[in-house]
């Protein structure tokens, strides 16, 4: 008797995108998808769409035409709230990190978020400062503080980190929700290249160790493609390239709108 696997469903899928603002086209049919477990790379020039797409994919802006999937459910209409209660976590350009909270309490609201959804917002603060964590909030945290390799800064203030320092901060709040598939913005912008390896890394460790799948939207173009297992390559709002690190060196188009030297085979 013969058996036939099931398709797995992509933990986050564009479906024949299509995005305009007035008779500008800033996407048309873009398709892509982000399989489990794996790091996806989204890149192109500026003006080129990837934010658009983010957009979308986040729930903060609807497509004219075509459709969002996480785990083969069309979230298309869903709000960024829904799209986070099914798995979909969200790191943007500039750190977004609360001032006045440490990094452990950071990861600790987040958390929350995850296994208290109904009352976070009542409950998460008492007199302006964080309810003190559960042994089992602190042993989820801990997990997530030592994993990105940040346990040693867990109690300092956000405020005053450095900008490398904050994005392991703001990736490790993403972790801590326990995603299915997370969106990263530019996460790699004005680092030092210790900090890049070091945060490109942790990524790697969080797909990994994880079972999250990733989509990063980056500039670093040589770090895309020892990061990522599939690039997406947008260029005027269309999809020009998709494939492997190997396949998108050496596509003549994708050279020619965006990669340049940075891309071409050694």
């Amino acid at each position: 008797m013969s058996i036939t696997a099931q398709r797995v469903s992509p933990a986050l899928e564009a479906i024949d995108l299509t995005v305009r603002f007035g008779g500008v086209a800033a996407l048309t049919d873009v398709s892509f998808a982000v399989p489990p477990r794996t790091l996806v790379g989204l890149v192109g020039p500026n003006g080129a769409g990837k934010s658009t797409a983010f957009a979308v994919l986040s729930g903060l802006l609807r497509p004219n035409r075509g459709r969002v999937e996480i785990e083969g459910i069309d979230v298309t209409r869903a709000t960024p709230q829904a799209r986070a209660r099914r798995g979909l976590a969200r790191t943007f350009q500039q750190p977004e990190l609360f001032a006045g909270l440490s990094v452990r309490e950071h990861l600790v609201l987040a958390d929350r978020m995850r296994h208290q959804r109904r009352r976070v917002w009542q409950d998460a603060f008492a007199l302006g400062s964080l309810r003190p964590p559960t042994t089992a909030e602190n042993e989820r945290v801990a997990a997530v503080l030592d994993l990105l390799g940040i346990a040693d800064i867990a109690t300092r203030p956000v405020a005053g980190l450095p900008l490398g320092t904050s994005r392991l901060v703001e990736v490790a709040r993403a972790v801590a929700a326990e995603p299915r598939v997370m969106l990263l913005d530019e996460p790699l912008s004005g680092l030092s290249r210790t900090e890049v390896d070091k945060l490109g890394s942790a990524l790697q460790l969080v797909v990994n160790d994880r079972n999250v799948a990733m989509m990063l939207v980056e500039h670093d173009v040589p770090m895309v493609l020892r990061l990522c297992s599939t690039i997406n390559v947008l260029d005027f709002g269309e999809l020009i390239a998709s494939g492997t690190p190997d396949e998108i060196r050496a596509s003549a188009a994708v050279r020619t709108a965006y990669l340049g030297d940075a891309g071409a085979p050694a």
